[in-house]
């Protein structure tokens, strides 16, 4: 299961690029078909991320990783809706980061994930 949700959110990333470069030039019907693409992605990697979160005994880590994990879905979604609108999106990458960063670490430093610390 871990391959299936890390193969979900990679193609979630490539396609959240995607989503904004077409937003970002003026294609509104392809953005919009791409975007509800990569709502379905969001879907595949909380499927899967709550399967592994209730394959394992449930720790304060395991739950922290699915709240920053859901928050960089929120995240990565706000920012989406600031470039279709042409607003000011500083902040968001900012938290984006940050968050991304956090789900990373927690992520691969438990024990379903990978060990490189």
């Amino acid at each position: 299961m871990p391959h299936a949700h890390i193969t979900s959110w990679l193609l979630a990333i490539i396609l959240f690029f995607v989503v904004r470069s077409l937003y970002k030039g003026g294609n509104e019907k392809g953005a919009k078909i791409t975007h509800m693409i990569l709502r379905v992605f969001y879907l595949f990697i909380l499927i899967t991320g709550f399967t592994m979160l209730f394959q394992v005994n449930i720790s304060l880590l395991y739950i922290l990783k699915a709240a920053v994990g859901l928050w960089v879905i929120a995240i990565m979604e706000f920012l989406l809706m600031k470039t279709g609108k042409r607003e000011p999106e500083n902040v968001l990458w900012i938290q984006l980061a940050i968050a991304f960063v956090l789900a990373l670490l927690l992520g691969f430093s438990l024990p379903l994930g990978i060990d490189w610390f």
